[in-house]
């Protein structure tokens, strides 16, 4: 795999950093992370800003109405908007990341149409549908219901952990089409649907977080109405296309991050010399090491980056090799980062604290640690599954 940046590549940084150096300057000041509706607007604001500048959905397929970028010039792109201290993609996560991908991997011509145009300028934000009280990691055992109904389906049931439910136009919803049992795998008879978050019988209570935000919601469905026309995939095979939207969103949507990662471990470092903590050499042979690991990671992401480019955009089992080592280094390099503020760590307005509280949900998060163990173990290992 050759990543070295072509002249034409170069190129493009350059452009790019010429255009964050004359945009961000100019964007109002972030709103209050508790505010998500004023988050929305701003997310979606910047999105826009992305859009008419040619950088939103930069690596998407050109039919998908995307860039049809390499996958060095996403990575160019990540860089150097984490970098510059650009937005992130967050009211934008769901519909950039999961299902905007998704439809284009999966959808038919109308619905590419309908919802990839949107999520690229920004205009519409989706919430992701997918964990219910009784099924989380094990995802297919979920029992929310939908009866077909003509040109319908009539949705019941209740999801937990949606998230930006509570601003979303959409959600990537996932039912049960057919009933389980009859020794038939609990997989079978799910679907995947697009439902839309202002429909009647859609309720949202939002839920807050121990860092004080509700980016989650829990959201019940009383007789929803949701056009058959809004399923993506066949009847029953919405298992296969969920494994489709995991891939993306363990594989590639925590890419940004890592870069982010890097950057607060060099300020740890420089706080550290700042405060005197520097002659530690324990505290420095950690943030080493740390600095080996997100070097290593970020390779990981270069591979997984430019495997999904080769498969047709879709990520691979790799994903979970990164999902499951990222997910503990974050940890880590926020528990170095309370080592290094000291009683500091107990000031919750500090961004490196609310950052330490948000990385205890990412062993859980996207499937949890032991579950994307079971995946390397059997998908990459090929082991056999344990009875």
């Amino acid at each position: 795999m050759d990543l070295d940046c072509t002249e034409a590549e170069e190129d493009f940084r350059r452009r790019l950093r010429a255009w964050l150096a004359e945009v961000l300057p100019k964007l109002p000041d972030p709103p209050d992370p508790a505010d998500w509706p004023a988050r929305r607007a701003y997310d979606c604001g910047w999105q826009r800003m992305l859009y008419d500048a040619g950088y939103a959905g930069l690596h998407w397929p050109e039919d998908a109405g995307g860039q049809g970028a390499t996958p060095t010039q996403h990575l160019i792109f990540l860089e150097e908007t984490e970098r510059a201290g650009a937005p992130y993609v967050g009211a934008n996560f769901v519909g950039l990341l999961h299902a905007g991908p998704t439809i284009a991997a999966e959808g038919d011509a109308e619905q590419r149409a309908r919802w990839l145009p949107p999520i690229l300028r920004g205009d519409e934000v989706w919430c992701q549908g997918f964990s219910e009280p009784e099924a989380g990691s094990d995802l297919a055992s979920l029992r929310t219901r939908a009866v077909r109904d003509g040109d319908s389906y009539v949705v019941t049931g209740s999801k937990i952990w949606t998230s930006h439910a509570e601003v979303a136009d959409w959600c990537e919803l996932l039912v049960r089409t057919a009933p389980a049992g009859d020794g038939a795998p609990p997989h079978r008879g799910i679907s995947w649907l697009a439902m839309p978050m202002d429909a009647p019988g859609v309720t949202v209570r939002p839920l807050r977080t121990l860092a004080g935000t509700a980016e989650f919601a829990e959201v019940f469905l009383d007789e929803v109405r949701v056009p058959v026309a809004h399923r993506i995939g066949a009847e029953n095979d919405g298992w296969r296309v969920t494994m489709v939207t995991l891939s993306f969103e363990r594989g590639t949507a925590f890419v940004g991050e890592v870069v982010a990662c890097r950057r607060v471990l060099a300020a740890l470092a420089r706080e550290a010399k700042a405060g005197g903590r520097w002659d530690d050499p324990v505290l420095r042979r950690r943030l080493g090491r740390l600095a080996a690991e997100f070097t290593a990671l970020w390779r990981l992401t270069q591979w997984n980056v430019s495997e999904a480019q080769r498969a047709g955009g879709v990520p691979g089992t790799g994903g979970s090799v990164f999902k499951l080592r990222y997910s503990h280094a974050r940890q880590e390099l926020y528990d170095a980062a309370a080592e290094v503020l000291g009683a500091g760590a107990l000031d919750a307005g500090h961004p490196w604290v609310a950052d330490r509280l948000s990385s205890l949900s990412y062993t859980i998060a996207a499937g949890t640690s032991q579950i994307q163990h079971n995946i390397v173990a059997e998908r990459i290992l090929g082991l056999p599954k344990g009875r």
